[in-house]
C-alpha cells in the first residue's frame, strides 16, 4: 500500500504526462514504513516539469477519454404551464456540470436534453379554462395568457371541484391530441409563454439546453409498444397493458385501462428513439432520487427486450443520477413563508441582490463601474447557489441557507472567488506579461509549500476522472477547495512572489493554479471574478 498521496494518482494520469519517463526521473526516494506500507516521494523536478508542460500544452492535455462518442444528459425537465421552482435547481445544476464533464472528456457529441412535460391533462384544464375566458379564439394571445401559474391554479381548482369542467377538460386533451387547430394553436401559445419564463432561469444560470418534450415522442409510442408486444413482453392486467421486470412486484404500466398513455409510455418511446435514431452510447437521466425505481424498471424492461446489454456497465448504457431534496432551515422541503414553492428566478435574484449589497459596502469597489458591479454580483451570487448544491454528495439532502453559501470563509464559492482574485492580483502586481514568462521561465519547487502546490495541481486528472466515472461533481468541489486552501494557507504566506529571487518560478505556479481553478469553475458552471 502507498501511504503518501504522491503516487496514488500515477495510474490515472493521461499518457501525455507519463510517456517515456524513466522511474529515476519521477521518484526521489522509496522507504518501507511498516508491514505492507511503502512511502514513495516523487521528484520535485518531475512535478515541476509536468506542471510546466501543462502551461505549454493547455489543460486539455490532462483530459481523460471516455470510451463513448455520443452521450446524452437528460436534465432540468420542468413542466410546461408551471413555473420553475427550487425543486428544479438540483437537476439543472447537476446536469449542466455532468454535460461539461463529458465534453472535457472528449466525448464528440454531448446532447443536453430538456425533456419538458408538454403533454397531458394539465393542457386540457388550461385550454378549457382559457376558452371560457376567451370564447373567440382570435382574442387569445400570448399576452392575454399572462400569468400561467395563476391560470394553472385556477383551472386546477375547477378541475378538482367541477365534474362538468373536468369532463370537458378530459375531452379537450383528446381533441388536442387528435390535432384540432384551435386546440393545437392554444397549446403552442401556452408552451411559448412557459419557455420564455424558463429561459430567464437558464440565462441566469448560463445553461444551454436542447428541448424535446413529451409530445415529440408521442408518435413513436404505438410502434415501440408493438415491438415489445411482438417480443411477448406486454401482458394484460386488470384492463391495462403491462410489462413485468425482474425483482419488482409491481408491473410497468405501458397502456392505461382507458387506452391512454402515461409517463412510462413516453419514456419507453424516448429511450427507443435515443438508442436507435440518435445512436447514443451513454444516456444519463438526472432526476430526484424518488424516481430511482421508475428508471430502474425502465432499464430492466429494455434489458428484458434485449435492447440494452445485460451487463449494466457495457455500452450502450443508461444511468439514473439521483439527488436528494433541497430543504429549508426547518428540515422540510424548501418553501416560502406562505408555504408556496420558491420560484427559482426569485431565488437567483435574491442571491444577486445580497452580493451587490455586500460589494457596495467594500472600499475597493468605490471605483467600479455599474457594469462591473452588476457582472460581479451575478458571478458571485449565482456561483454561490451552484457551489452550495454541487459540493454536497448529490445523493443527500441539503439545507438551503443564503448566509452560509454567501460566507467568504470556509468551503463556499465566495471563498474560492476571493482566492482566485488574490492570485490574479499577484500576477497583475508583477507587471510582467505572463505569456512571456511562460516562454522563458522555469518552475523550480525548492520549498515544501511549492512542492505541495505543484503536487496538488498534478492530481487534477485523477480527481476529475473519478468524478466523471462516478458522476459525482462534489469530488471536483472538494479538489478545488483543497487547492485554494493549499495556495491561501501554505504557499501565499510562506512564498513571496513579487520581488523575490524566485519570482519567475512562483509566477508560473500562480498561473498554473488559476488555470486549474478556472477550469474547475467552468466545469461547475461558475463564472470566475478577477478582482474583489
Amino acid at each position: 500500500m502507498i501511504t503518501d498521496n504522491s503516487l496514488t494518482f500515477l495510474a490515472f494520469l493521461p499518457a501525455a504526462i507519463l510517456n517515456n519517463l524513466p522511474p529515476s526521473e519521477m521518484i526521489d526516494s522509496c522507504s518501507v514504513a511498516g508491514p505492507g506500507f511503502v512511502n514513495v516521494v516523487l521528484s520535485k523536478k518531475w512535478i515541476a516539469q509536468r506542471v510546466q508542460r501543462m502551461l505549454v500544452d493547455g489543460i486539455d492535455a490532462w483530459a481523460p477519454r471516455l470510451p463513448v462518442k455520443r452521450a446524452l444528459v437528460d436534465f432540468s425537465s420542468p413542466n410546461i404551464a408551471k413555473e420553475m421552482h427550487v425543486g428544479h435547481l438540483r437537476s439543472t445544476i447537476i446536469g449542466d456540470t455532468l454535460a461539461r464533464m463529458f465534453e472535457f472528456s472528449r466525448v464528440e457529441c454531448v446532447v443536453r436534453r430538456n425533456h419538458v412535460g408538454d403533454w397531458g391533462t394539465q393542457f386540457g384544464m388550461l385550454i378549457t379554462y382559457l376558452f371560457e375566458k376567451f370564447p373567440n379564439p382570435d382574442d387569445l394571445s400570448e399576452a392575454a395568457i399572462g400569468d400561467l401559474q395563476a391560470l394553472y391554479k385556477a383551472s386546477k381548482v375547477r378541475f378538482d371541484s367541477d365534474p362538468e369542467f373536468k369532463l370537458r377538460a378530459q375531452q379537450a386533451v383528446v381533441r388536442l391530441q387528435s390535432g384540432e387547430i384551435n386546440y393545437r394553436k392554444t397549446w403552442k401559445q401556452i408552451c411559448d409563454v412557459s419557455r420564455a419564463e424558463f429561459d430567464k432561469v437558464y440565462q441566469r444560470l448560463g445553461v444551454q439546453l436542447e428541448e424535446k418534450g413529451e409530445s415529440f415522442y408521442n408518435p413513436y409510442i404505438p410502434g415501440v409498444l408493438e415491438k415489445l408486444d411482438n417480443l411477448g413482453l406486454i401482458e394484460e392486467s386488470d384492463g391495462a397493458r403491462v410489462i413485468y421486470v425482474e425483482g419488482v412486484n409491481i408491473p410497468v404500466i405501458a397502456v392505461k385501462r382507458d387506452g391512454g398513455y402515461n409517463y412510462f409510455s413516453t419514456d419507453l418511446a424516448s429511450l427507443w428513439y435515443r438508442l436507435n435514431e440518435e445512436k447514443l452510447e451513454w444516456i444519463v437521466y438526472v432526476t430526484d432520487i424518488g424516481q430511482q425505481q421508475h428508471f430502474d424498471m425502465l432499464f430492466k424492461a429494455y434489458r428484458r427486450a434485449g435492447w440494452l446489454p445485460k451487463d449494466e456497465n457495457a455500452y450502450p448504457k443508461c444511468t439514473h443520477v439521483g439527488f436528494g431534496l433541497v430543504l429549508g432551515e426547518d428540515g422540510k422541503r424548501f418553501r416560502s413563508r406562505s408555504s408556496e414553492v420558491v420560484r427559482l428566478v426569485d431565488l437567483l435574484d435574491e442571491a444577486k441582490r445580497r452580493c451587490r449589497t455586500s460589494i457596495l459596502e467594500r472600499d475597493t469597489a468605490k471605483d467600479w463601474s455599474d457594469e462591473e458591479i452588476e457582472k460581479t454580483s451575478e458571478a458571485i451570487g449565482y456561483g454561490a447557489v451552484k457551489y452550495a448544491d454541487l459540493k454536497i454528495n448529490r445523493l443527500t439532502n441539503y439545507t438551503f441557507n443564503f448566509d452560509q453559501m454567501l460566507n467568504d470563509k470556509g468551503n463556499t464559492a465566495v471563498y474560492l472567488q476571493y482566492a482566485h482574485a488574490r492570485i490574479c492580483s499577484i500576477i497583475r502586481k508583477s507587471g510582467r506579461v505572463i505569456e512571456e514568462v511562460k516562454r522563458n521561465g522555469k518552475i523550480v519547487l525548492d520549498s515544501e509549500d511549492e512542492r505541495a502546490l505543484g503536487l496538488h495541481l498534478l492530481q487534477f486528472p485523477e480527481v476529475f476522472e473519478e468524478a466523471c466515472t462516478n458522476l459525482l461533481p462534489n469530488l471536483l468541489c472538494e479538489y478545488l477547495y483543497n487547492l485554494s486552501e493549499i495556495f491561501t494557507k501554505k504557499f501565499y504566506p510562506n512564498c513571496q512572489v513579487v520581488g523575490s529571487p524566485e519570482e519567475t518560478s512562483r509566477l508560473l505556479l500562480c498561473e498554473a493554479t488559476v488555470i486549474v481553478m478556472r477550469h474547475c469553475f467552468y466545469l461547475l458552471g461558475i463564472e470566475p471574478v478577477y478582482r474583489l
